[in-house]
């Protein structure tokens, strides 16, 4: 183990019933470099990187892991935690309504003779907060935190416990664009100090800005290491190893035929559910024709997954109020089952939380939309069940070992395409798709595209809402752009950039 490398896993090997997740992995990571993994979901990233911190136990898979020249057997996370190695998982493990110092020494309680000593947690939280760039108060409520702080407080975590090996899977999943960038110019920062960092990114821009390394996975594999420091790194290079072919279009050829209005929204105001004198949407008009994907941009708070919460069955605000018409001629959509009866169909941004019943099986999952199709007296039929979802995961690719796995063991990409499954088996005229493709690869984006695509040639009206500009110009016919709970601009997407969009955001700002 050459004196600058603090980490190699050596013929890591793991499965699980009919599947081998990894496949003899070596990985390399040096003193104070930023080492990026990438790869397909479903390649292996996290499950390598719960290898290395003991979520897997020793035993539990074939090869070694040697850490600062020492060859070590993890039991379980609290091992390697305190060989300086700390993860913080896609889904941040924050208690919201603790305090920040709460959460900083949760299980590391800063204590004497038992009882905790609080002036000198917040003294120490204080310090630690100012070294990941945040001000806030030790007492503030996590809940009070926007993600991008709630991030940065887990990385606070993180220094507490005395890191030098940093593991980020997918930190800037949910976050906005400056969030992200402090983000990445702290974990430079650490560089400097001599912290590694392993970052899990789908994210190619972001990777390649701060990479010193990167592995790319497939199928279970380590299929290259790519040197960063040297010649500059393409994106489509990255791509070609991640997805073994190249994208030559990063989406799928459309020919629209785009028909009549079919789902028109008017005069839409909703208001905060706790906060009921602030207007979180104000006023919006909205329209789709049969056969279009319609774009919604904007920036993080503009209100977006509000209006579209509040148009599926009134599932987000208070005091709502302005009209839904369907085909025409009004709608009901007072409550989600009317408005799923209406043909209103909503994938949320939150698969994990609200999308999925994780614990439970692909085929249980995919029916839940539309139970009354699978079902005699009241009775669910599991032949027709499991023939439902048998036919889903042929129709849209679900990479998995049966149709009997658990949602909470798919890949991100996969678990989204069972989401998508559940509404399609509803057959709604009007699909609302929020933040589609969140935390999926750059090959099951292709994928998600091409369903949207197929969606709209069938004749189904679309509205797609995505923080990601370059994909809501790729997949739109048109675009509507949203600031501060307003409508404040309409583009044909053929005439629509990126640079009109924010300049549309810009001059609305506080009008």
């Amino acid at each position: 183990m050459p004196a600058d490398t603090i980490l190699e896993m050596r013929n890591i090997t793991k499965t699980f019933p009919g599947v081998v997740a990894l496949d003899n992995v070596n990985i390399s990571v040096e003193r104070g470099e930023i080492h990026a993994l990438v790869g397909e979901n479903g390649a292996g990233k996290s499950t390598l990187m719960k290898v290395l911190s003991g979520v897997y136990p020793h035993g539990s898979y074939e090869g070694q892991i040697v850490y600062d020249g020492e060859e070590k057997a993890f039991r379980g996370i609290a091992d390697s935690e305190r060989e300086g190695i700390i993860i913080i998982h896609q889904e941040l493990a924050l208690v919201p309504l603790l305090s920040i110092a709460e959460n900083i020494f949760l299980g590391n309680e800063r204590a004497r003779h038992g009882i905790i000593d609080w002036r000198d947690t917040n003294r120490r939280t204080s310090e630690l907060l100012a070294k990941v760039g945040l001000s806030e108060h030790p007492e503030t409520r996590v809940t009070d935190l926007g993600l991008g702080k709630q991030q940065l407080v887990e990385i606070a975590k993180a220094l507490s416990k005395e890191v030098r090996l940093l593991i980020l899977d997918e930190p800037t999943s949910s976050l906005n664009d400056k969030d992200a960038d402090a983000l990445l110019e702290l974990l430079k920062e650490f560089r400097s100090r001599g912290i590694s960092s392993i970052l899990i990114s789908h994210k190619l821009n972001e990777v390649s800005k701060v990479a010193d390394t990167i592995t790319v996975l497939r199928d279970g594999q380590a299929v290259s290491t790519l040197d960063c420091r040297g010649d500059v790194i393409s994106e489509d290079h990255i791509i070609r190893d991640m997805v073994g072919r190249s994208l030559s279009d990063r989406y799928p050829p459309r020919d629209p035929q785009i028909g009549e209005t079919v789902f028109e929204v008017r005069n839409w105001t909703v208001h905060h559910p706790v906060h009921t004198e602030r207007k979180v949407v104000d006023n919006v008009d909205l329209t789709v024709k049969r056969g279009e994907v319609v774009g919604i941009a904007g920036l993080m708070g503009a209100g977006r997954t509000e209006l579209a919460m509040s148009l599926f069955g009134r599932s987000y605000g208070r005091d709502i109020t302005g009209e839904v018409r369907i085909g025409g001629k009004p709608a009901d959509v007072s409550t989600i089952r009317r408005a799923i009866g209406a043909g209103l169909a909503y994938v949320t941004e939150d698969r994990k939380t609200y999308g999925l019943v994780l614990e439970d099986t692909i085929r249980r999952n995919i029916p839940l939309a539309n139970l009354e199709a699978v079902s005699a007296g009241g009775i669910v039929d599991e032949n027709r069940e499991a023939a439902v979802a048998e036919e889903y995961r042929r129709k849209i690719n679900i990479k998995c070992f049966s149709i009997a796995q658990e949602a909470i063991n798919l890949s991100g990409g996969n678990q989204q395409k069972v989401v998508l499954s559940k509404w399609l088996f509803a057959d709604p005229d009007i699909l609302i798709l929020d933040e589609p493709t969140r935390g999926i690869d750059v090959g099951a984006k292709f994928e998600i595209y091409t369903i949207i695509r197929d969606l709209a040639a069938s004749g189904k009206a679309i509205v797609v809402i995505s923080s990601e500009m370059p994909e809501l110009l790729g997949v739109s016919d048109r675009l509507y752009v949203m600031n501060e709970g307003r409508m404040v601009g309409e583009l044909p997407a053929a005439e629509a950039t990126q640079e009109r969009i924010m300049s549309m955001i810009i001059k609305s700002a506080g009008k």
